[in-house]
């Protein structure tokens, strides 16, 4: 790698940890004013059929980040869903948004009060929106169902504690981290872990890719998330073995 190239390397990481209060912030906020960190689109396959897609951004400002997506269905008039999520310049909740496009309209949003999150809970148009709390800290994760830009946004902060520059190259402990997250569709809270798996020969749009493994570890079972490590640590694939479930990167 040339030292131009190593440069480069050192300012994704380090935009990564301004984004989401990791290791690193070697980007200035005058950098990072407006930037659009990641944007586009993945498609959702179930037993190789392109049965979704979820369109994404993440937008990084002085202030924090904020980061939009809609998930609709393939071949049908249903808009979907929406949402919004918006952080901190260090990477705590500031709010965040679920909207169900369809006929029902039901919708939440989950914001901090004093010490904990407060989830509201609004199930239909007109309808009285319901409370629940949790004994969380605004550093949780949000990662909703369906929102898998929300699984890109967790694997970068994992990513930005255990990666760093060494010889030119990015290198990655392999040891497991936990995190708390919170599932606002399913109004729970839980407990998952990222690791490091090596590099893997990964096919994307048709051309192999040598693309970081990491395992993500939850109660529903394991995902697998390959990232490339060399473009800004984008998210490029996502398999669940356990439903015959790939999510690519249009």
């Amino acid at each position: 790698m040339t030292e131009e190239s190593a440069v480069k390397v050192n300012r994704r990481i380090g935009a990564i940890g301004v984004l989401l209060a990791a290791l690193s912030a070697s980007a200035s906020a005058k950098e990072n004013l407006g930037q659009a960190v990641d944007s586009g689109s993945f498609g959702v396959f179930l037993n190789g059929r392109r049965v979704a897609t979820e369109t994404f951004s993440v937008q990084q400002t002085a202030g924090g980040s904020t980061v939009t997506s809609q998930l609709k269905a393939e071949g049908g008039a249903d808009p979907g869903q929406r949402t919004e999520l918006k952080l901190s310049a260090g990477g705590d909740l500031v709010r965040y948004e679920w909207h169900d496009l369809s006929g029902n309209k039901a919708e939440l949003n989950v914001s901090p009060n004093d010490q904990f999150l407060i989830e509201h809970i609004s199930m239909g148009a007109g309808e009285k929106a319901a409370e629940q709390p949790f004994l969380m800290p605004v550093s949780t994760m949000v990662l909703d169902n369906n929102s898998f830009v929300q699984r890109e946004l967790l694997l970068w902060r994992y990513l930005g504690s255990v990666c760093k520059q060494a010889a030119g190259k990015t290198q990655c402990a392999t040891n497991a981290t936990q995190f708390g997250v919170l599932v606002p569709q399913e109004r729970t809270s839980m407990s998952v872990s990222l690791q490091v798996m090596g590099k893997e020969k990964v096919k994307i749009s048709g051309a192999d890719r040598d693309l970081l493994k990491v395992r993500l570890k939850q109660d529903s079972g394991d995902w697998i998330l390959y990232v490339d490590d060399q473009n800004s640590f984008k998210l490029m694939k996502i398999e669940v073995p356990s439903n015959n479930t790939e999510v690519a990167r249009d």
